[in-house]
């Protein structure tokens, strides 16, 4: 199915959602197809497990990455490289975006508003059943309405992400599957994916969910972390 996504696809959700893990891997799927891939970091709000942790080993995969303005990790600021109007207009690429979560991530996509063409821009909302504040399908309603409003698009795809780390069980995925079901009937938006850990993913029935499997890896999470 990945091969049937828009060239650019931004990956948006409330932090601690999985939002981040699914945008890396899904950038790092592309490479592995042999796609030219670019992954924007645009998460000026959450100050921790944002994507350009990965920076130097998804570089080493041949991925363009592409953060802050100013070179340094420790420093949380919203100053965005104007590296991404490259990939942005560059047809050759396939864009991977990691937004901000929640509304206020949502909006700074507004400054590239222009360069989101519907035609070629898919918006994926990354969904864990998990997170209290995104545990009724009702909550997820109002959520996903604030954000296409903030950041001016419309949300294309589901995410089923609902994860607790390390400790992830099929329950948990089952869970996440009664709710994004609920959402996609309601809204009318496909489930595109489920976001699993590869040692699960390899136990999970495909025909029993909605959404391809993505198996991931934890990359902005040290082995020794839960």
């Amino acid at each position: 199915m990945m091969d049937q996504d828009k060239r650019i696809r931004v990956i948006i959700g409330l932090a601690g959602s999985g939002k981040t893990e699914f945008a890396i891997n899904y950038a790092v799927s592309l490479a592995k197809k042999g796609r030219k891939v670019a992954l924007v970091d645009l998460d000026v709000v959450n100050v921790y497990f944002r994507s350009r942790e990965a920076k130097d080993e998804l570089e080493e995969m041949g991925i363009k990455f592409i953060g802050s303005a100013i070179d340094a990790r420790a420093v949380d600021t919203p100053a965005i490289s104007s590296e991404i109007f490259g990939p942005l207009q560059d047809s050759t690429y396939d864009l991977v975006i990691d937004a901000g979560g929640s509304v206020n991530g949502a909006r700074a996509l507004g400054q590239f508003h222009e360069y989101l063409k519907p035609e070629e821009t898919d918006v994926f909302f990354v969904l864990n059943a998990n997170r209290p504040e995104s545990r009724q399908a009702s909550q997820a309603y109002g959520l996903m309405k604030e954000i296409e409003a903030a950041g001016r698009l419309k949300i294309t795809g589901l995410v089923n992400a609902s994860h607790m780390l390390k400790a992830t069980s099929e329950a948990d995925i089952e869970r996440g599957d009664d709710l994004v079901t609920q959402v996609s009937e309601h809204l009318s938006i496909p489930v595109k994916y489920i976001s699993v850990l590869a040692d699960l993913a390899k136990k999970l029935d495909p025909n029993k969910y909605q959404g391809d499997i993505l198996a991931i890896h934890l990359y902005n999470r040290e082995s020794w972390m839960l």
